[in-house]
């Protein structure tokens, strides 16, 4: 052997020894693409983890670019072996190292911790309430990559910066240094703000200062109060006295967008948004919003993509107007009803539907186990359709008949706004 051949052998070697070392399922140059649940305005994949005897488990994660946390089931931390210490409210645990895209491995090593929920036994598989999740995917790990989600087709991609090819109207962002939130530049009525960008959201938010001031200015925009259809978010306490108000226009970044859903969000809310993310904000535009594109987020360069991928008005308002909690146990708890031209929207009283009351089923199809999204696909259709609501109360069950309205419609157009006036 030669020294030149020893030398090429060493070389070699050295280089072997270098690709053994790197992080398995690197990205480098790579990107995947996987099929996407759009359940409640929500995008729902299926990710791998790794179990401590090496074999994976196959859970289903929540992408949410809007929160920085890493959360997780008590069921998953079980099931991986977690260490989790608990409080008064929530308990956290050691994150796992990765999870699997599609076969990619995307590294959890800049994770501190993973937030569980504080559940019963009954809810230890519950992430969130309504949502078949187990595991969410935040900004803190998404900016990191190329990231792209196909609404139309039910896609989602994910890779190395520059492997994915963007199109679209392109705007640029500002993007949190620190946990990858992202704010859109954005107008109202000339005004210029910050609006978040959040496709883990099913609804869109505005500071209640500037809701209240254009309710007052354009009492023509449809309003109502109670958190129906893509508003009723998580069937909190406060959700059935939840102002929801439709803007006529708003520009968002690159994109025109007129009749926007949006919902009242409290001082202390925005406050809290604006310390998180570190610079102004006057709310979010969540999915109701962005369910005819492909959101394209090029981290690496600040800039966000808009690609319309079909046109069509979605009836997310069209719906029975029940306000529902979805509990631990797939359960659905009745918080309220909203009005409707000035009467309740469902019947009401010893015959009808009362706060705490269990809703059994929609037109005999059980509710218990499905998410927000399959109840209220249950509860939606066309105005003046009625629907067949299986009461429970105190152990007894009977059927109410309640019928679909046409919640918040359109906003005028120009012409008609000037007649009324």
């Amino acid at each position: 052997m030669t020294f030149f051949q020893a030398c090429v052998i060493v070389v070699l070697c050295g280089m072997l020894s270098a690709q053994d070392k790197k992080t398995p399922g690197a990205t480098e140059g790579k990107s995947v693409t996987v099929p996407a649940v759009i359940d409640h305005n929500r995008v729902v994949i299926t990710v791998d983890l790794s179990l401590p005897d090496g074999s994976p488990q196959r859970v289903r994660a929540w992408v949410d670019n809007g929160n920085p946390d890493l959360e997780l089931s008590r069921r998953v931390a079980t099931l991986l072996g977690l260490a989790v210490n608990c409080g008064e409210q929530e308990c956290s645990a050691p994150p796992p190292s990765e999870i699997s895209v599609g076969g990619m491995t995307i590294p959890l090593t800049g994770v501190k911790e993973a937030k569980i929920p504080l559940k019963p036994v009954s809810g230890a598989a519950v992430l969130a309430p309504g949502m078949n999740a187990e595991i969410n995917i935040p900004s803190s790990i998404l900016r990191h990559y190329d990231v792209l989600i196909d609404f139309p087709d039910h896609k989602f991609s994910i890779g190395a910066p520059g492997t994915i090819h963007f199109q679209g109207s392109a705007g640029k962002v500002l993007i949190s240094a620190e946990n990858g939130l992202i704010q859109v530049p954005s107008q109202i009525e000339g005004k210029k703000y910050n609006l978040a960008l959040d496709v883990g959201s099913c609804i869109s938010f505005l500071s209640e200062e500037i809701f209240d001031k254009l309710a007052t200015a354009h009492p023509e925009w449809p309003q109502m109060t109670g958190a129906v259809g893509s508003a009723n978010m998580w069937g909190v306490e406060s959700e059935p006295k939840w102002k929801v108000m439709r803007l006529d226009r708003v520009q968002y970044g690159p994109l025109f967008l007129s009749n926007v859903a949006v919902v009242s969000l409290p001082k202390t809310v925005v406050d809290f948004f604006q310390k998180r993310v570190g610079m102004p904000t006057i709310g979010l535009l969540g999915s109701n919003m962005l369910l005819n594109y492909r959101v394209g987020l090029d981290y690496a360069h600040s800039t966000v993509y808009f690609d319309l991928g079909r046109t069509y008005n979605f009836p997310d308002f069209d719906v029975v107007g029940l306000i529902l909690r979805p509990d631990d146990d797939g359960e659905f708890t009745i918080l309220g009803v909203a009005d409707f031209e000035g009467k309740a929207a469902v019947p009401t009283g010893n015959d009808g539907v009362q706060v705490a009351d269990k809703l059994v089923a929609v037109d005999g199809i059980p509710v218990q186990g499905s998410t927000m999204g399959q109840v209220w696909s249950m509860l939606g259709g066309t105005p003046g359709q009625e629907r067949k609501l299986t009461i429970e109360r105190t152990g007894r069950q009977f059927v109410v008949s309640a019928v679909v309205r046409h919640f918040l419609g359109e906003v005028p157009d120009e012409k008609e706004s000037r007649k009324r006036k």
